[in-house]
Order: C-alpha cells, then structure tokens, then sequence
C-alpha cells in the first residue's frame, strides 16, 4: 500500500515553494514524483492553432520530488508522517502525529 495517494493535501517541506500546500494531481511511483496543485508553476509557450489563433503561455505545474511534500493531517492542519496499520484485515493509512485515518 503507497503512503500518498492522488487527491490527498500536502505541504512542501523544501524548495523554492517551501510551505505551499495544494492536492495531489498527479502520482509516478517509478520516478519518485508528484504533482500538486499550484505548487511548482512553469510557463508554457503555445503554438497558434485553429481553436487558439493567437497561441500564448500557460503557467503549468511541474513535478516534485516525493520526499519534499508531507502529508497535512486533517485534524491538526500540520505536516504529518504517514503510517499503515491492519484492521479487521483492512489496511489503513494513518498519521503519525493525531492518529487519525486519512
């Protein structure tokens, strides 16, 4: 079982983005990186094309490493380790630091 998942909240716990928090967008697990909403932002440039004839930029998100994000526990809003427990043959995701499941 992975200890993040897409769709949980986390916090940057380094970097040029060190204390922003956003959800997770996107996971690759091979790599080692995620991506997490408006954290991490890069400027696109587009081509013009038929639906957008004046082409332009997009800010984008890029990827992260998975070890600078932490999970923030939604009972004390913090950053928080992330453990896994069996119950009733069930695996569970909890924090560490409230013991709360996620």
């Amino acid at each position: 079982m992975n200890k993040l998942k897409v769709g949980d909240t986390v916090v940057v716990t380094s970097g040029k983005d060190k204390g922003k928090s956003g959800k997770i967008l996107k996971l690759k697990w091979n790599s080692g990186r995620v991506c997490v909403e408006g954290v991490n932002l890069a400027t696109k440039a587009l081509k013009p094309t038929q639906e957008n004839p004046n082409g332009g930029f997009v800010k984008k998100e890029n990827f992260l490493n998975i070890s600078n994000v932490s999970v923030v526990s939604p009972k004390t809003g913090k950053a928080t380790r992330v453990g896994i427990k069996e119950v009733e043959g069930k695996k569970i995701r909890f924090a560490k630091s409230c013991g709360t499941e996620l």
